[in-house]
């Protein structure tokens, strides 16, 4: 990597956090209603929202314009809160969330670790194929070894050789079902986020964050959910 290259990546850093800052800030600041975002008899998938840790649904409101602009039924699971519990606890909230609602044969849409909540969901509880299935932004499906300079309980799940992930690796059988999307540059994942077995994009985002508003990330997520409903 030459010189022009790190300071390009730094500066996404920066802007990467910027973000980051703004949008929990939005969702603190404003009262958004995720019912707004629901729509009945469009003729396509319902879509269900997982954010990342620490992130509230409200953090990937730019996914939900472009997906309701785009007639899709988007439902956030605000059972999920900032999605800090473990990701068999977070699997088990968007289940009876899927089950109270009745919503079948959808699509889950998902940032960072929600994407591994994701994973686990359509590992064991895909009953009657109710899931058709994932679309993954940046999740760190292989770990990150940055997740050693921070050693808090709820980012043990994402060492390399966590045995949630390993359980995860193990159910390849899924892999299948899953369009990960991930940019050139991701300053939480340096491994980045290609899943083998998967239909993996690679756009020429950077960023861990940011890549939420860009276009070139939504249009990757319509092809994605288009490709699995198809």
């Amino acid at each position: 990597m030459n010189v022009a290259e790190i300071g390009v990546n730094l500066a996404a850093w920066i802007r990467d956090y910027v973000y980051a800052l703004r949008r929990q800030a939005a969702g603190v600041a404003h009262r958004y209603d995720p019912q707004a975002y629901r729509q009945s008899g469009t003729g396509q998938p319902a879509v269900v929202l997982i954010p990342g840790i620490y992130e509230s649904w409200t953090f990937m409101l730019p996914v939900a314009d472009a997906l309701r602009e785009n007639g899709f039924d988007v439902h956030a699971v605000t059972d999920l809160r900032y999605n800090g519990g473990t990701i068999e606890e977070m699997a088990d909230l968007v289940d009876k969330y899927l089950r109270r609602e009745r919503v079948g044969r959808c699509v889950l849409v998902a940032h960072s670790k929600g994407g591994l909540v994701g994973k686990l969901l359509l590992a064991h509880h895909h009953e009657g194929g109710a899931i058709r299935g994932l679309v993954a932004v940046n999740t760190p499906f292989t770990g990150s070894p940055l997740a050693r300079l921070l050693p808090l309980p709820a980012l043990r799940v994402f060492l390399p050789n966590s045995p949630e992930l390993a359980e995860l690796s193990a159910s390849s059988h899924v892999d299948r079902d899953i369009v990960s999307i991930y940019g050139r540059f991701d300053p939480h994942i340096p491994g980045g986020s290609c899943l083998e077995g998967a239909h993996n994009m690679q756009l020429g985002t950077r960023g861990h964050f940011l890549p939420l508003g860009d276009r070139r990330v939504h249009a990757a997520i319509l092809e994605g959910i288009r490709r699995l409903a198809g």
